[in-house]
């Protein structure tokens, strides 16, 4: 009996050493599935990163590109303004030449009579 208990115990560490090294591939095929899932999840996190990226550039982009047309604008009318007090301050220069010309006018043909 003692050389079939043997048998048994040998056979039943076998089977253990066997249990332990399926356990031990299955340990390492999970620590490689765990790696790829972690690996794909840095990729999506990447590729989120650089849509919102792009995306905030984007916002920014057109910001500027507001800013720009707004400031555009804001000169146009400027010049515009610019232009119209031109035109209306010849005009009052002009009124200014005419007063004096025809002060001048008067003088040559009025005589002049001086207070002692």
């Amino acid at each position: 009996m003692s050389e079939s208990q043997s048998r048994y115990s040998i056979v039943e560490r076998l089977t253990q050493k066997k249990l332990d090294i399926i356990t031990e591939d299955l340990e390492i095929k999970e620590d490689i599935k765990k790696m790829e899932q972690k690996i794909e999840r840095l990729k999506k996190d990447l590729a989120e990163w650089e849509n919102d990226v792009q995306q905030d550039n984007e916002r920014s982009k057109i910001m500027k590109e507001r800013e720009i047309e707004k400031s555009e604008i804001f000169l146009e009318n400027s010049i515009k303004r610019k232009v119209a007090k031109e035109e209306s301050l010849k005009d009052k220069i002009k009124a200014v030449d005419n007063a004096l010309g025809r002060i001048e006018e008067i003088s040559k043909t009025s005589p002049t009579t001086q207070q002692s």
